[in-house]
C-alpha cells in the first residue's frame, strides 16, 4: 500500500525548488533560443519499471507554470514496459524546456527506488516476511525515497531518528549493557513507539527479550542460525534481519520465518530508470 501519509505538499515544493533553482540559476539560456508557443509532448518510459515519482514531476512543471496540463496514462505504483507511454504534457515550449531534467531526475531516481523493491517484494511473496527500507537515502529524499518504496509494495522503517528507538552495538557500548541500554531506552517512552535491538548471538537475543525490547535486529546472523532464533523469539518479540541481503539470497532468508528484512540497496544502490520526453506535433 502506498504510504500517502508521506506526501506533504509544502516538503515537495521545497525540494523542487532547491532542485529547480540548482539547475535554471540566473536563467535557462538555452530554452529562450526557442519560440515560446505551445506544444504537446509525450513522456517515454525505456525501461521495464515500477512508476514512482508523479508528485514531484507534476511540481516541477507547475512552479514554472501552472497552465502546463498532464495527462497521465499510469498511476503511481503501476508496472510500466519498454516503450509506453506514461503521460502527454501540453503547455509552453520554454517552460517544458526548462522543468524536463529537473522532472526526470526525480521520475527517474524514485521510480528506480520502486523498481529495485518491488524485485525485493516479489522474491518473498508468500513468505510473510515485509521487506523493509532503511535510513540509507539521498541526503534531501528521505520522505521521497520512502515513499518510492511503498510504490513498490516494500514497508518504511523509522523515518528517522525522531520516531522509533533502533539500539546498535555503539549505544550498547556507550550504555554500558543491554540491559542499560533498553532501561534508559524504555523509560517514559511512549509505549506505541517501536524500540528495537541490535543483537548478534543467542545470548544477546536472550537478554534483548528478557529486558523489553519490541523488535531485534539480527544483524549478519548467518542462514543456519536464523531458524533457532527465530524459534527462541516466538510470539514474545519481532524479527528483523540485515546485512548482506541480495536478491539470491532473500527469499532463504525470508523463508526462516522472521517478520522483516531491511536492505539499505533499496535507496542508495539506485539504478535509474531511462525516460525521454519528446515534442510531437
Amino acid at each position: 500500500m502506498i504510504n500517502l501519509e508521506l506526501l506533504n505538499t509544502a516538503e515537495i515544493e521545497a525540494s523542487v525548488r532547491v532542485a529547480l533553482d540548482e539547475d535554471i540559476g540566473s536563467g535557462d539560456l538555452t530554452a529562450n533560443l526557442v519560440n515560446d508557443e505551445q506544444v504537446s509532448a509525450k513522456l517515454i518510459c525505456r525501461d521495464q519499471a515500477i512508476l514512482s515519482g508523479r508528485p514531484w514531476f507534476e511540481a516541477c512543471f507547475n512552479r514554472l507554470d501552472e497552465s502546463i496540463s498532464i495527462d497521465w496514462l499510469f498511476g503511481e505504483g503501476a508496472q510500466m514496459h519498454s516503450n509506453d507511454v506514461v503521460c502527454r504534457i501540453r503547455g509552453s515550449a520554454r517552460s517544458i524546456l526548462t522543468a524536463e531534467r529537473t522532472a526526470l531526475n526525480f521520475l527517474q531516481t524514485l521510480s528506480g527506488v520502486a523498481t529495485t523493491t518491488k524485485k525485493y517484494v516479489d522474491a518473498v511473496a508468500g513468505t510473510g516476511c515485509k521487506i523493509l527500507d532503511t535510513r540509507k537515502t539521498v541526503p534531501g529524499l528521505r520522505k521521497a525515497e520512502k515513499y518510492a518504496v511503498s510504490c513498490g509494495g516494500g514497508h518504511n522503517h523509522r523515518i528517522g531518528l525522531y520516531d522509533a528507538v533502533i539500539i546498535k552495538e555503539n549505544h550498547i557500548h556507550a550504555a554500558g549493557s543491554i540491559y542499560e541500554a533498553l532501561k534508559l531506552a524504555t523509560e517514559g517512552i511512549d509505549s506505541n513507539v517501536m524500540v528495537e535491538i541490535e543483537v548478534e548471538s543467542m545470548e544477546q537475543l536472550h537478554l534483548a527479550i528478557k529486558y523489553g525490547a519490541r523488535r531485534v535486529l539480527l544483524d549478519n546472523f548467518s542462514l543456519s542460525a536464523l531458524p533457532e532464533a527465530v524459534k527462541i523469539a516466538g510470539d514474545k518479540i519481532e524479527t528483523e534481519v540485515s546485512g548482506n541481503i541480495t536478491l539470491e539470497n532473500v527469499n532463504n532468508v525470508a523463508c526462516c520465518g522472521v517478520d522483516f528484512v531491511s536492505i539499505g540497496a533499496l535507496t542508495k544502490n539506485i539504478q535509474a530508470i531511462d525516460f525521454s520526453l519528446l515534442f510531437i506535433s
